[in-house]
Order: structure tokens, then sequence, then C-alpha cells
């Protein structure tokens, strides 16, 4: 059954396909609540989690069941990014503001505090423009090929590392961007992250070693989404705007997408079907041929959703 998780600012959207003929149907979660992030295994499609940035971490175990709110031992309830391992859909990561990384390895139930992250020597730098007096973890990533490496990507300050499951990290790697929004790997490339970040795009080939940042083309720098071609992890596409202004408020928009293949220079994707340029905060559409054409998710949208920026998304096949 083709399902969309949409983690919006005031509720969480459960898109469905429940036929398979196109004809979708959306339930709404959690409203009220301030979503900041989603995320479901293929392994366990039934249990899904939700984070907030008030009210802690959400789980959903049935899937037609509702979404109950999690006892943990955060220092914050504010949740701002997740991960599933792809190696074992038990092991969970959760990611707060202020910046702290919590596991745990039996789907949710209880957890524990990686620490040592805010040990760091350049944690006295982070700060997040419009909270300067904190920052958080906007992005977790398992690495497809070792389930104890780990990236994370602090808003804003560091690109940040672990290779032995959170036990120990190391911050800023040779290239690494520093306000990083969201990462990727390739299942079939080992060594492979991609980043966007608020201050360019950048790739490194060996774990998060060392980084480089090809920018001929994309002439917006401010990125803020990435996505590996799951047929060449050589073609990469990025959302990406002048600035955060013009990436966030919506009364100056301005956004677009950009896809670089094979070492080229980055392209624009424009008139290809998909909304860009002014005026364009966030759009929640799909393509099946990695940019080449694409479509809007034919999902019944209320008139009140539509002015709504997606903050989270997490989709089954």
């Amino acid at each position: 059954m083709p399902t969309a998780y949409v983690a919006l600012a005031d509720r969480l959207l459960d898109c469905r396909d429940g036929t398979g003929t196109g004809e979708w149907t959306t339930r709404a979660h959690l409203e009220g609540r301030r979503l900041e992030c989603v995320a479901v295994s293929p392994d366990e499609p039934n249990r899904v989690f939700a984070g907030t940035f008030e009210s802690g971490l959400f789980r959903r175990t049935d899937r037609d069941g509702a979404f109950d709110r999690l006892e943990t031992p955060f220092e914050s309830q504010a949740v701002t990014a997740l991960a599933i391992s792809p190696h074992d859909a038990e092991t969970v990561y959760a990611g707060t503001e202020p910046s702290r990384v919590y596991r745990s390895r039996d789907g949710g139930d209880s957890w524990e505090h990686l620490d040592g992250l805010v040990d760091l020597p350049s944690e006295p730098e982070w700060y997040f423009p419009p909270r300067p007096h904190t920052h958080h973890v906007r992005w977790l990533a398992v690495d497809p090929f070792d389930p104890d490496r780990l990236y994370v990507g602090i808003e804003a300050g560091a690109f940040v590392l672990s290779t032995d499951g959170g036990e120990t990290w190391r911050e800023r790697p040779e290239g690494s961007r520093r306000d990083n929004h969201s990462l990727t790997t390739h299942p079939d490339r080992e060594g492979l992250v991609y980043a966007a970040a608020g201050d360019g795009f950048a790739v490194s080939t060996d774990g998060g070693e060392r980084w480089h940042r090809p920018q001929s083309g994309l002439d917006h720098r401010y990125c803020w989404s990435v996505v590996a071609d799951p047929a060449n992890p050589d073609a990469v596409l990025v959302s990406s705007a002048s600035g955060a202004s013009s990436a966030h408020r919506t009364e100056s928009a301005e956004s677009s997408v950009y896809r670089r293949r094979d070492g080229d220079d980055w392209s624009r994707l424009d008139d290809r079907g998909l909304p860009t340029g002014e005026g364009v905060v966030r759009a929640v559409f799909a393509t099946t041929d990695f940019g080449d054409s694409w479509s809007e998710l034919p999902v019944a949208w209320s008139d009140d959703l539509t002015e709504k920026t997606p903050r989270g998304l997490a989709v089954l096949a």
C-alpha cells in the first residue's frame, strides 16, 4: 500500500493509496502538535515515529491506530531528528534541541543517551540564528554498510561523525559543511555521503572523513534537501534557495531544484512539471525518472493545508 507521511507544523498527515488505483485518502494525526520529523522503516511499516518540538516523541505500532506519546529520558521535549537503522529496525536514533543524541535498541521502548556530543571543542560556536542561545540536531543517518557509523548534522555549527555507535564523536572533518540541513547515503556505494547545507553542498566518498564541494552551476547555495538516485549513486538532487529568507518565508519564498550527474555541473530543473522559483517554499511532488518529469502527489489537500510547508516526509512504496 503506497503511503506518505507528511509532517506539518501543526499535524501529521497519513496519505495512502489504499486500492493501488491512485485514489489517495488523507488522515490527520497529532493535530495541534508542532511536528518536526517523521520516520518509518520498510521492515516495520506499521511502526511510525513522529518527533514534535514541545511534546516529545510519539509512536504508532498499529497501522490504523493512534499515536502514543513515549516516556523518554530526553533532556528536552524538542525532538528535531529521527533515524531508523537500515540494519535493524529495532534500532532507532533521536536528536533533540539542545543538541543531544539518543538510541533505542528495542523499537522505542527504552532509550540511552549517547553522551559526549556537546563536549566537542567547537560546541561553543554552535548556534541556531532564530534562537541564538541554542542549537539542535537537524539530521541523523546510519551508514548502510556499517551499523556503528553515524552521521549527525548540527544546525548550526558542525558535521559530526561517530565510528563506534556513538561512544565517541569526531567533529568538522576536512571540507565538511557547518550548517547541515540533510544528509543521505547510498545502499550501493560504500562510503558515499551527500550533504545539503545552508553554506552549500558537499560530498564525501570515504564515509565522512573528507569532503569535496562541487558547486559549479549551483546558482542557489542555501541547500535544504538532498536525495541520491537509487539507480545511480553518482546522480543527486538538491533543493536550494539564495538564502534563509527566500527558503522559509512564504511572503518572499523562492526555491529551486538542481540535479548533478556523473561529475557534471549542476543543472537547474525548470519546466518539467515541478513548481520552482518565486512563491515556492516547499512542495510535495514526485518523480519516477529522477527529475526529468514531476507530478504532484495525488493527495486530497484541504484548503487550510495548501499554504503549510512540510517539515518532514517519509514514503513507503
